[in-house]
Order: C-alpha cells, then structure tokens, then sequence
C-alpha cells in the first residue's frame, strides 16, 4: 500500500486549503460582481439589437436571485419607428446548475408577469422583418453538419431528433404566466391570446386562454401533463361551457369558420432506433366544424375525429406509418403517406378501410357534406382501397389505382336524390349562378324531347368522342382519366383538368347544383357510384336524358331545343359538320357568338377541330370514310342563334381553339367545373 511521508501529506494539505480558498474567492468574486457582469451582458445585446436590427432592448433593472436565478423587470422591445414587440413588467428565469456543469443551459423555470408579446403588420410594415432576415454571425458555427449540407445529404431522422431534443431541453420543468398576451395584428385583423393564468408545476399544466377577436371572445381551458424529459405530453383544450370554441383569424382573413367542442394532442413516444426517429401518438378533436363557400354551403361537423398516428423517419424518408389509423363518425381508414427524396424524389398514398356495414358508413357521413344521401338505407358491406405513386422524375409512371369491393351491397331506401326517377317522366330546374331557371320536363311534356334513336347517330357519336369515349363501358369512372387529370394538375401546379364522365355531368345537371365546392363533388362521386354499380337506370336512358338535358347556348337545354335554336331542324336531320359544331359547344355553350369573324362566317380554326374530330371517329370506327365527304366547318347557322353571333376578328378568343382540341385529344377529359 503508498504511503505519504508527513512532510508529503502537510504539502498537499496545504495545496488543497489553497485551493479552496481560492475557489472560495472566486465564489465571493463571483457574487460581489454578479450584478455587475448581467448588466454588463445586458448591455452586450443591447448593442448588438441596436446594432444589426435597430431594435431599442429596454431593462428596468435586472438582478439575482438564489444561486441560479435572473429577475428582470420593466423589458421592452422596441424596433426602431414601428411597434413595441415585448412589453414585460418582470420577468424571472432561472437553470439546472447540474447540467450547467457539463456546458448544456438548461431552463429549470420561468415566471411571466403582466406584460404581452405583439407581432403586427400595418401597410406592409411589420415589426418583427428584422429579425427575418439572413443570419450571418457565429453562433451559425454551432450547426449540426446535417443541417448545413444540401437538401439530397440530410439525414432526415437524425437532423429532427436532434431538433426535437433541443427544443424539449429548452421547456422548462416549471413554468407559471399571469396576466400575459400574445397579440397579432394583420393589417385590420388583429387576434389577442390572453393567458390570465397557465402553469406548469411537476408535470401538470393547467391554465386558461381568453381569445378575442374581432367578432368573439372566449374563454379556453387547458389542462394535461408535460415531461419535457422524456419528450412526451398531453395537453387537452376544451371550454369553459357548453359554447364551440371558435378558431380566430380564419374567418376575417379567408372567409372560413373552423371550430371545435374539444381537442387532445398526445406525443406517447419520440425516440432513434436503427437511424430511423418514432414519433406516435394520438390526436383527437370532437364537434368539428368547418364553413367555407368552397367546401359546402353548409356548416360541415365532423362528431368524432381520432388520429392514432406513427411517424417514421428515415435518412432520406418521411412516412405516415400504415399502422396509423383515422376514426371519423366511427368509420376507420388506415392511411399510408410516404415522402422519399433519394434518388429520386417519390410521393406515396394508400387509403384503405377493413370491410364496413354501408349502413355505417352512410350514417358515419359529415353533417352538411352529403345532404342528397341522407335519408339512405343499405345493406351488405364493402371495402376500399386507394393507391397512388408518383415520380417527379418519372410523371409518366404515375400510379392511380382506386378499387372498391362490395358484398351483398343493396340500397333500400334512397335519400334526397331518388336515382331511380330517370327511368321514368320527370322534370328538373337547372340554376345558373345560384338563380333558378326555368322548369325542364323530359318526357311527353315537353314537346322538343327526343328519344335516343331519334337523334342523329352524327351527333351521338360526335358527343360521345369529346366527352366520354368509354361511356356504355365503364362504370361511372375512368381510372386512366384520373390518372391523367392528377398528372396534368401536378405539372402545371394548378387545378385546370379535371376526368368528368357523361354519368358524372348527367349527376350534376339532374340532382345537383353547380357550384364550386368539395361537398358537391364529394356528392357527385359517391352518387355516381351507387347509380353506375347498382344498374338502377340503363346506360341507354342515362345517355338519352343527357341529351336532353344539357345546356347548348343561352337559355337552350336538350338537343330538340338545340337543334331548331341553331339550324331551324330537328335532331335526326343534323348533318356531320352540324353535329361537330353542336358537339363542340358542350363545354361553353354560352360562348359559341365568338366564333365567327366580322363577316358572321365561322372561324378557319374550326376546320381545324373538326378534322381532328373526323380523323378520332374514322379511328375508332364511328365515321366511314365516305360520311366525310362534304365534311366543312363553315356551317350555316339559320335558327334564333344567327341573332347572337358577334361578328369580329379579334384573336383574343381563339383560344377555344386549344381549348376544343384538347378536350377532343383527351376523349372528354372535361375542364373542370
């Protein structure tokens, strides 16, 4: 065993008193000045505010508290000619002295006291730009490399559990705010948080929120548990009383209304494995409501929504995990979501359900989103499944697969929208712009109602190339037209093309509005489905009823009406160059006066359309060669409609050119409406 001589043993004794002393001074230093060094560190950002952003940084007086603790009172930020941001009577904050040892800051409490925290934007002058702009100063230095390299070499999973981290690191354990608010201002629109009370004590966070806006105020209740440690929490919103909590802002700034009973947001699990980061939890909001001209013209209210979600992500990947399931209304979808940029750029989607009662499903559907279905009765069961790939570097390959298996499937009862009154006389009122028309009948009342055979195979046939080519083949749907629509809207980044079928507008036209909204598409789709899937009417009848029904021009529904409007004849008279013509008009019929020149003579580029037109039915066997003979766009328009046409030579509306022989080229992918 070593053993210390005593000469040895009084050496570093002394050595160790020394030491101690010393460290002694330092504290007694340290303390003596402490003051001095925070003011001298306020003023260091003072400077560097003043400096780089223009930003007046103003600190009543500042001081410790306890070994580890900062009080500030009186603080005002204040960027230079435009409005306070911070404006805080006292302000405490104080760290973990444990991690401190081994160089991590940690927040072990914050104290908020009277005071807000505004972001406004007047004239287009907002008071937090500054601070919007490009950093260029060291601290960029303390940048993980991932973030720093390009886009294509991040790892996705080890770059956000590294942000992840910092971010709960920075929550403190404790954490009590009174009278505070969190103001913005958008030009006239302004939105105030004011939280009279919220704490955080040993994990439970409770609290309450008043919101106010221009048009409401109420009061918010929050409640749950943090762990900022284990980045896990819980954290429920609900109201005060009965009263739907209504979200600010949306309303004066997009015309949309969103509001909710409740709403729950639970992080279960955050955690690296295999270099691919977990993130699961649930998500839960009851009574939501959203209104939105272009969503429905009601109020749509989802009763339950559930989100059980698992995000994983990847080095070069992020997914919504196919064990993530959606809940509404008590129908479950399990969604697959998929974003992968290495080596090429991939978007996937799958939505799929288990087998579920159609009763289920129909009741299951949101209040205000399907009003012609409700009232339904079915029974049996079915399932679905969506599949959708796309390859930005491959937009060809794009995969739109969507397949719905039925069992036993049988409506008993129809809703609003009786499919089956196609089969017999009925009578219908078109609306334009929300207004009603007139009352058209299709049936023996109306005495320009043709019959199907009664109508020139010309036009038929022309109808059937420029609007749906697969009509008495398909089921309501084209697929490939799907696929096609999604593709286009993609590459040009907006929402031109849409895949209407004939049974699609024939839906539209007999048991629905016009207008541009979701629900009515929505509505759309899924009555289409039923009338297609159930052969409640025949494709024969659905064809003649939509000849009889479409508008042709101002105020001209049905072909019998059409024909006499433009030509003075009835509709098995129609020649092929009248046919064209007639067909060509189904997408704009109120724009046919435009396509003459100031002579009242057609314009050259309809000889165009229709020969393309001839050249598609001689292909697919709709035309014989010897029915083209004569063929000639300068048709001689002798009906009511000659006192319509705008005689002019402009080129500014031969774009219908591009328009019509698109349409022809893509067999009746429709523009959408």
């Amino acid at each position: 065993m070593f053993k210390l001589s005593a000469n040895k043993k009084k050496y570093l004794t002394l050595i160790a008193k020394a030491i101690g002393v010393f460290l002694l001074l330092v504290i007694l230093v340290f303390f003596a000045f402490r003051t001095y060094f925070l003011n001298k560190a306020i003023a260091k950002v003072q400077y560097k505010l003043q400096s780089k952003y223009a930003v007046d940084l103003q600190v009543g007086s500042a001081q410790f508290v306890g070994l580890s603790g900062v009080h500030l009172k009186a603080i005002k930020l204040i960027p230079q000619d435009k409005d306070t941001l911070i404006d805080l009577q006292e302000f405490s904050l104080s760290i973990h002295l444990f991690y401190t040892l081994f160089g991590d800051a940690r927040i072990e409490s914050i104290a908020i006291k009277n005071g807000y925290f505004q972001l406004s934007k007047k004239d287009n002058i907002s008071n937090y730009a500054a601070f919007l702009g490009e950093q260029k100063d060291s601290s960029l230095a303390n940048l993980t490399p991932e973030i720093e390299k390009p886009v294509k070499d991040q790892n996705y999973a080890k770059v956000l559990y590294k942000l992840l981290k910092r971010v709960f690191n920075q929550i403190p354990d404790a954490v009590q705010i009174e009278n505070f608010a969190l103001r913005a201002i958008d030009e006239e629109i302004s939105v105030s948080l004011f939280l009279k009370n919220l704490q955080l004590k040993e994990g439970v966070v409770n609290g309450n929120m008043q919101v106010v806006s221009q048009d409401q105020s109420q009061i918010w209740q929050l409640s749950g548990f943090a762990n900022p440690g284990d980045m896990k929490a819980d954290i429920s919103i609900s109201s005060t009383d009965t009263s739907r909590l209504m979200l600010p802002y949306l309303f004066p700034k997009y015309n949309l209304q969103a509001g909710f009973n409740s709403a729950r947001l639970l992080v279960n699990n955050i955690n690296l494995q295999d270099d691919e980061l977990h993130i699961d939890g649930l998500a839960n909001v009851k009574s939501l409501m959203i209104n939105h001209p272009k969503i429905s013209s009601k109020e749509v209210v989802l009763q339950e929504f559930n989100f059980d979600y698992l995000y994983k992500i990847g080095q070069n990947y992020l997914s919504l995990d196919s064990s993530s399931k959606v809940l509404v209304n008590g129908v479950t979808v399990y969604p697959f979501i998929q974003f992968t940029n290495s080596p090429d750029t991939i978007y996937n989607l799958v939505l799929k359900t288990d087998p579920i009662a159609a009763q289920s499903f129909i009741d299951a559907l949101p209040e205000g989103l399907f009003a012609n279905i409700k009232g339904m009765q079915a029974s049996g069961t079915f399932s679905y499944r969506l599949d959708f790939r796309h390859n930005e570097n491959k937009p060809n390959a794009m995969v739109f697969e969507s397949n719905l298996q039925k069992e036993n499937f049988v409506i008993t009862r129809y809703g609003e929208a009786n499919l089956g009154k196609m089969n017999g006389e009925f009578s219908y009122v078109p609306r334009e712009n929300g207004r009603a028309m007139r009352t058209i009948y299709v049936g023996s009342a109306n005495p320009y109602f043709t019959p199907l055979e009664q109508i020139s195979p010309f036009l038929r046939n022309c109808i059937l190339t420029t609007e749906d080519p697969s009509f008495f083949y398909h089921r309501g749907f084209v697929t490939e037209a799907f696929r096609q629509s999604i593709a286009k809207n993609i590459r040009t980044g907006k929402f031109k093309r849409g895949a209407s079928t004939i049974s699609m507008q024939l839906m539209k036209n007999v048991f629905l509005s016009r207008e541009k909204t979701m629900s009515r598409k929505l509505e759309e789709i899924v009555l289409v489905y039923i009338l297609e899937n159930n052969r409640i009417v025949s494709k024969e009848r659905m064809y003649e009823v939509y000849l009889n029904i479409i508008e042709w021009g101002p105020n001209v529904y049905g072909i019998g009406e059409a024909a006499r409007f433009y030509f003075q004849k009835s509709p098995d008279k129609l020649t092929l160059s009248e046919s064209m013509f007639l067909a060509t008009l189904v997408p704009s019929p109120k724009k046919f006066m435009w396509r003459f020149d100031k002579e009242g003579l057609v314009k050259p580029y309809l000889g165009r359309t229709f020969g393309f037109l001839s050249n598609k039915m001689l292909y697919r066997n709709l035309l014989l060669p010897e029915d083209t003979v004569g063929l000639t766009h300068l048709i001689n328009v002798v009906g009511p409609a000659r006192k319509y046409i705008i005689k002019n030579d402009s080129l500014a509306n031969d774009s219908l050119l591009e328009i019509e022989l698109e349409l022809i080229q893509n067999g009746g992918a429709r523009e959408e409406e």
